[in-house]
């Protein structure tokens, strides 16, 4: 029984610690952007940088974003 407690207590931080809070810093037009991505999964915030990178190349094609 003490075993599946621990496994159950070390799974919940594990899956707790999953989602952290971001920053997508894109330069755009010699400006620097900043959007913050809170309470997401790495995975997430890199698609959501990526998309914000397609975005802003349409205003200009040098736009660079990146996932801090």
């Amino acid at each position: 029984m003490k075993k599946v407690l621990a496994i159950a207590v070390l799974g919940m931080f594990v899956l707790a610690s999953c989602k952290k809070d971001y920053t997508c810093e894109c330069k755009v037009n010699e400006q620097t952007v900043t959007i913050p991505l809170n309470g997401y999964k790495k995975k997430d915030a890199e698609s959501s940088c990526d998309a914000a990178k397609t975005t802003y190349s349409n205003a200009d094609a040098d736009a660079t974003c990146t996932l801090k």
